[in-house]
């Protein structure tokens, strides 16, 4: 009798168990680091793929409305801009232009930089 009582248990807890794929029970939390964002490991990488094709020294008196953003001064003194545009605001031209939106982190990467401050690091 107990053992027919144990096959039964074992029974039951194997079929309550469920054969569905690992990521549908533990989605993958992405990593988003927002502390020490540097400007040369984290900023620049995003707007060398996403802003220098408008907004380089070159192109910028053509393509990027006279916003150049290749050096830290002129990133750092436009950062309420590049906040405001890459966050879709209204009354501010999206960026990047004719592109999707940034992802969530890329965001929270550059405005964690711009809240400490801008830091030329």
């Amino acid at each position: 009798m107990k053992k027919n009582l144990f096959y039964l248990l074992i029974l039951v807890l194997v079929s309550a168990c469920s054969w569905e794929n690992e990521e549908t029970f533990y989605p993958e939390v992405e990593n988003c680091d927002t502390l020490d964002v540097s400007f040369t490991m984290d900023i620049v990488p995003v707007l060398s793929n996403n802003c220098f094709s408008c907004h380089s020294n070159a192109n910028a008196p053509d393509f990027g409305s006279g916003i150049a953003l290749e050096d830290h001064a002129d990133v750092s003194s436009s950062s309420s801009l590049i906040v405001a545009a890459i966050n879709h605001v209204e009354g501010v031209p999206s960026m990047p232009k004719d592109s999707d939106k940034l992802d969530d982190c890329t965001i929270s990467k550059i405005e964690a930089w711009v809240n400490d401050g801008a830091p030329e690091n």
